[in-house]
């Protein structure tokens, strides 16, 4: 070895120092400390092998003293060599010791550590499994958040597109404005004028429905007043029976009765010829309400002359209100005259001779005729104090506007306990939005919004029904009305239109519209209406159309329809008349409600539902209810024809939240893509744009005549309280909010039409 080497901080000198300066090739033999004798050397396995084969190198070979003197110095260094062995040995055993010592140690810390990762190893495995299962629902989430992703690709690529459109709008929107402008300054005068107007038209309203209300009062005691004559009637008929025997020695009194008879005829033709006038005041007056019924819709049309013609129609309705009134006040004095004449009957019964009898009885037969006539003049009068109530009802909704919205919150589910409304859903308090008004907080933002009406979760089915009763009226008066319920999955929807079966007081809008219907029908018996009613229903499921009460409809068939091959294709026609016509559909006449609920449970079993995650039991079609009416009145020869439509929509989802695959996952694009057409013509009528894309759905063309026609609309959207259903509650309210502003055609009555379809009767 060369030089020197350190080992545990003491210097080792190379053996060629101690071998007398003579260079060894270094070894891989163990190092060690040597003691202080040995001068702190320490030997390598080459440096002893080159002291072993060390031979003494002499000059002189017969020097002995020299040779002496070299091996004498060879034996101390061997000697050296040996000793630093003997060290090495001790060393060697004394560390073997220690190593032992540490060995054991070393075993029972083993032992230990053993146990120790055995403990571990079982609480890494339970960790392993958390983790495992955590991994997997985080899988889960990251596939949702892909899906919602490529949502908001599609979206993004929608708004992109929808920016393009406004940007090229803008330029055109901008001269627009420049006329805008220009005629905002001539429109401001008007405003003004129509102000005062509309404030006029407001207190004319409210009259009138006092006036309406009035009559409905005087209707109710005319009727109470009727019953009452009539048992009188019945207690005199039982009089005038005990008088027969005596009416046959009265047969001179009998020609004067003729007499009588006859002159009552001719003041019954007087009295027709009365009422035919005030048939023609009343027509004439109806005339003057639509005609300003028209002025309203149409307000730039207006002039100075509106107002006198406003003071003409209140004069003429004065005038028919004192009418009602002194008619009133006849009827009153004509029941305390019959009062008068029975007093007497009972009297001269007992106390007077039977040829005053006679003449007493003759009298009373005249006032009784007399009263006769009076009544059916008051039944004549009723009834066209009911089709005016039904013009100004009609009229009052045609000023409220078209299109109806009214917002419905459902109560919460149990699961959800008692928490989540107050933190989402609150109703604000202000007089002028009482009853109106929703105000929706989703990330500490909060939404307000104004409807026709707001049912709070508290409202019960009945109270829903109650306001909109008299729109289900008008479709018995010949008008065209259309119901239907908007809204996410799970929202309340199917509940508001047809309840829960076999509960009676949480029966839907459908059957509840049914009742009244079937009811009216009955009540307007008297006043001489006659209806016939026909029933059809429909479900829209994967852009094909169902009918739900074909007789031949098998489990074959439904399989082909949901497939889009071999079934029964159904085509969609509207008439000149804006009436809808359904190919092949299968129309059933209905005489009574228990028919048209039979059929309704029928069509429920047909309709197409499923399980998703956001609701057991969802909707995953669009249900149309249809009931047609048609009218005819004997006495006034006049005919008119109804429509009533009710719609139950499929709930928008969301497919990250319904987790939709296969066939519910096609459903669910479908049902997307219906809505989101039905949303596309909502911003085009909104926008009141030349083209309305109805034919982007087999939905948005059926519903055609009840957006952009002729027809009464009203609009359920139905809102689910729940925190996790924000998101989607803000959506549809603001679709309901655009919904609102739309403007559609003035709804007008069908008369003279009759339906020509091939129907199916159940006897």
């Amino acid at each position: 070895m060369v030089g020197t080497a350190t080992k545990n901080g003491r210097t080792r000198q190379a053996f060629s120092l101690v071998n007398g300066g003579y260079d060894m090739s270094p070894s891989s033999a163990p190092p060690s400390n040597a003691g202080s004798e040995c001068g702190g050397t320490e030997f390598t396995r080459e440096d002893v092998e080159a002291l072993l084969r060390e031979k003494p190198k002499r000059k002189d070979k017969f020097n002995l003293k020299e040779k002496c003197d070299l091996l004498t110095e060879y034996i101390k260094r061997l000697k050296l060599c040996i000793k630093w062995f003997q060290e090495l040995e001790t060393s060697y055993v004394f560390e073997q010791e220690k190593l032992q010592n540490r060995l054991e140690k070393a075993e029972m810390k083993c032992g230990e550590t053993e146990i120790q990762l055995r403990n571990k190893e079982e609480e890494l495995n339970s960790i392993i499994q958390e983790l495992r299962k955590n991994y997997a629902s985080l899988q889960e989430k990251f596939e949702q958040e892909e899906c919602d992703k490529l949502e908001a690709m599609d979206t993004l690529t929608k708004e992109r597109h929808a920016r393009l459109d406004i940007e090229r709008s803008q330029n055109s929107l901008s001269e627009e404005l420049g006329r805008a402008q220009r005629e905002l300054s001539s429109a401001n005068q008007k405003i003004l004028s129509l102000n005062d107007m509309y404030k006029r038209l407001q207190d004319y309203i409210a009259s009138l429905q006092q006036y309406n209300s009035k009559l409905h009062t005087d209707l109710s005691t005319v009727e109470d007043d009727l019953k009452r004559i009539e048992k009188e009637k019945a207690s005199m008929t039982e009089n005038l029976n005990n008088l027969k025997g005596q009416l046959t020695m009265c047969k001179v009194s009998h020609d004067e009765a003729v007499k009588q008879r006859d002159a009552l005829v001719n003041e019954a033709a007087g009295l027709k010829m009365e009422l035919q006038q005030v048939r023609d005041d009343r027509d004439r007056l109806i005339l003057q309400v639509q005609n300003l019924t028209d002025e309203v819709v149409k307000y730039k049309e207006y002039t100075e002359n509106s107002c006198s013609e406003l003071d003409t129609l209140t004069e003429k309705t004065n005038q028919l209100e004192d009418k009602c009134f002194s008619q009133s006040n006849e009827i009153s004095t004509l029941k305390d005259q019959l009062m008068n004449a029975q007093e007497k009957l009972q009297v001269t019964v007992s106390d007077i001779s039977v040829l005053e009898t006679k003449t007493e009885y003759e009298e009373q037969k005249r006032l009784i005729s007399e009263l006769q006539s009076r009544l059916v003049d008051a039944e004549f009068k009723l009834v066209e104090g009911e089709m005016l109530r039904k013009k100004l009802h009609n009229t009052i909704l045609e000023l409220k506007g078209n299109i109806r919205v009214f917002c419905r919150v459902r109560p919460l589910l149990p699961d959800y306990g008692s928490f989540g409304e107050g933190k989402v859903i609150s109703y604000p308090a202000s007089m002028e939005a009482l009853g109106r008004g929703i105000d929706l907080v989703q990330s500490g933002q909060k939404h307000s919004f104004t409807f026709d009406k707001v049912f709070m979760a508290e409202a019960s089915q009945e109270d829903v029904f109650e306001e909109i009763s008299q729109l289900v009226q008008s479709a018995l008066d010949g008008y065209k009305v259309c119901i239907f319920a908007y809204g996410q999955t799970g929202s309340g929807k199917t509940y508001t239109m047809m309840g829960k079966p076999g509960q009676p007081e949480q029966k839907g809008l459908i059957p509840r519209s049914l009742q009244q219907i079937f009811q009216t029908r009955q009540s307007l018996l008297s006043q001489g209406w006659k209806y016939e009613m026909q029933v059809s229903m429909l479900e829209i499921y994967n852009e094909t159309i169902r009918d739900l009460l074909s007789t031949n409809r098998s489990s074959l068939d439904l399989l082909r329809s949901e497939n889009g091959i071999g079934g029964k294709q159904y085509t969609i026609k509207h008439d000149a008349n804006g009436n809808t016509h359904v190919s092949d559909l299968t129309i059933v006449d209905v005489r009574s409600a228990r028919e048209v609920s039979y059929l309704l449970d029928r069509a429920a079993q047909s309709r197409s539902v499923g399980k998703t995650q956001m609701n057991e039991q969802s909707s995953r079609s669009h249900f149309v209810f249809t009931l047609r009416i048609s009218g005819v009145n004997e006495s006034t020869e006049q005919q008119v024809q109804g429509v009533l439509n009710l719609i139950d929509l499929a709930g928008s989802e969301r497919l990250s939240k319904s987790g939709s695959s296969g066939d519910r996952l096609k459903e669910t694009q479908s049902i997307n893509k219906s809505l989101s057409s039905l949303s596309d013509v909502i911003f085009a009528l909104a926008k009141k744009e030349d083209h309305v894309p109805f034919r982007n759905s087999k939905l948005t063309y059926l519903l055609q005549p009840c957006l952009g026609g002729d027809s009464k609309t009203l609009m359920f959207v139905n809102i689910s309280p729940e925190l996790s259903s924000a998101g989607e509650s803000l959506c549809s309210l603001r679709f309901a909010s655009r919904v609102n502003a739309c403007e559609i055609g003035v709804p007008r009555r069908q008369t003279n039409i009759r339906f020509s379809e091939s129907r199916l009767s159940y006897g």
